[in-house]
């Protein structure tokens, strides 16, 4: 199925993704880590983005992030890029690119999704098997996010701070978010919206958008489209067939299902039990 294309709206929260080229590191140690999120940081300050959630992988980083002016995130995106492969490459001598292709990304239905996507990136860590725990993984925002450790990388939105009215109360209802274990089809749709450049949202939010961007948003039905056919009643008045025009599947929200209590280790008080999980 072809991409969409991307779109770059401003005031509407975004998933970013962007993967090591050939899905090979693009970190090496504490040092590149460092150094890619205060380059995150003076990115989103130039460019006017507000950014709200990310984990960085041994192979991969993922972002969410609200814009502020036209193209912010694109011109974040690619000036962190640049600024990261110089750095890599110079420090180890090396040439050529580091990224698979340009980021993707994905509009997200701020008050059905934004706190499911903080999840979704920040358990991570976890389902690679790279951390014992949540609170273990230092280059994640869960910590700014349950366990009041500020980070400067993070500009907190709306839907975080109505958690509750002081910044204790604020983590500790964050932490109640990861009690229960993440619907597999709602993992698996996320996963689908970021890889197709899809936006994360019912029917209602996608009408919004495709407004708001006057282009279309949804995918198109698989196959040619049915051609108009007539047909003589008798009084030979000619009546058109419908057209099979619909959109395709995956534009409707998934429910999620009756969730199971999962512990997520030490940052929240428990032990952790999680499977693997090598997608997005």
């Amino acid at each position: 199925m072809p991409r969409l294309p991307r779109l770059n709206l401003i005031d509407i929260p975004q998933h970013i993704v962007q993967v090591g080229h050939n899905n090979l590191p693009c970190f090496y140690g504490e040092e590149d880590y460092q150094f890619y999120l205060t380059s995150l940081r003076n990115a989103a300050d130039q460019y006017r983005v507000e950014v709200h959630a990310y984990v960085l992988l041994p192979n991969m980083v993922q972002i969410i992030a609200t814009p502020r002016v036209p193209d912010g995130i694109s011109s974040m995106m690619q000036s962190l890029g640049r600024r990261y492969v110089q750095f890599v490459n110079h420090k180890y001598k090396r040439s050529g690119t580091l990224w698979a292709g340009r980021y993707k990304s994905s509009l997200i239905d701020s008050d059905a999704y934004l706190l499911t996507c903080y999840r979704y990136v920040e358990l991570r860590p976890l389902y690679l098997g790279l951390a014992d725990s949540l609170g273990a993984y230092q280059w994640s925002s869960f910590n700014h996010h349950a366990s009041n450790e500020e980070s400067d990388v993070i500009t907190d939105h709306r839907l975080y701070q109505e958690l509750g009215e002081t910044p204790q109360q604020r983590a500790e209802a964050y932490r109640k978010l990861f009690r229960y274990r993440f619907d597999r089809r709602l993992l698996e749709y996320i996963a689908e919206t970021i890889k197709l450049g899809q936006i994360l949202g019912g029917d209602v939010f996608k009408d919004k958008i495709e407004q708001i961007a006057n282009q279309r948003v949804r995918p198109l039905k698989r196959g040619r489209p049915r051609k108009n056919t007539k047909r003589n009643s008798t009084t030979d008045s000619p009546v058109t067939a419908r057209a099979d025009s619909a959109p395709a599947v995956n534009t409707e929200l998934i429910p999620p299902l009756k969730e199971k209590p999962e512990e997520v280790g030490r940052a929240t008080g428990e032990e952790k039990t999680v499977t693997m999980d090598t997608g997005v």
